[in-house]
C-alpha cells in the first residue's frame, strides 16, 4: 500500500503536489493545512486523513483532531503535527510509524522499532528548506518504508 504524506501547506497547494501523489491509496496531511479547500483537492486523488496544526485555529481546519491513529496493512500509524507534543511511548503502544510535520524539515528515523517520518513541507518555502512530500509504503509483515520526494519547484 502506497500512502501520500504531506504537511505544512499553510494555505498553498502547489501544482507539483498532485502529480507527486498520483497512484497513492490514502493521503495523510500532518497539519498546518491553512485552507480546507486543500483537503478537498487532495480527496480527488485518494481518501484524506488530516490532523490540526498550530496555524489551524479558525474555520473548518480548527475542527480537525490533534492526533489520529490509523491501521493499514497491519501497521498502526500515529499522526500528529508537532513531534514535541508526543506524550506516549510509540514502541510500548505498538505503533509501527509516527508521522509528524511542523519543522518543515524532512526527517526519517528508526528508534526502538518505530519509524518516525516527517515529509517536510510542500507549502510556502521556509528559509532554504526543500519543498517535499512523502510516500509511505506498507506491506503486511514487512517493515514500513518512508521516502522523501523533492518537488520540482522554482
Amino acid at each position: 500500500m502506497r500512502i501520500g504524506v504531506l504537511s505544512d501547506t499553510h494555505g498553498l497547494l502547489r501544482p507539483e503536489v498532485l502529480p507527486a501523489l498520483q497512484g497513492v491509496e490514502q493521503i495523510l496531511h500532518l497539519g498546518d493545512v491553512g485552507e480546507s479547500s486543500i483537503l478537498k483537492s487532495l480527496a480527488q486523488i485518494a481518501p484524506v486523513h488530516a490532523v490540526r496544526g498550530n496555524i489551524d485555529r479558525s474555520g473548518p481546519c480548527s475542527r480537525l483532531p490533534e492526533t489520529d491513529v490509523l491501521l493499514f496493512e497491519g501497521h498502526y500509524l500515529y499522526l500528529l503535527h508537532d513531534r514535541g507534543m508526543l506524550h506516549l511511548d510509540p514502541a510500548a503502544a505498538k505503533f509501527s510509524v509516527v508521522l509528524y510535520g511542523h519543522s518543515h524539515k524532512p526527517h526519517t528515523e528508526l528508534r526502538k522499532g518505530v519509524l518516525y517520518f516527517n515529509p517536510g513541507s510542500c507549502g510556502p518555502r521556509r528559509f532554504e528548506l526543500p519543498i517535499t512530500v512523502g510516500i509511505l509504503t506498507l506491506h503486511q509483515d514487512k517493515p514500513p518504508v518512508a521516502e522523501v520526494v523533492p518537488l520540482p519547484v522554482p
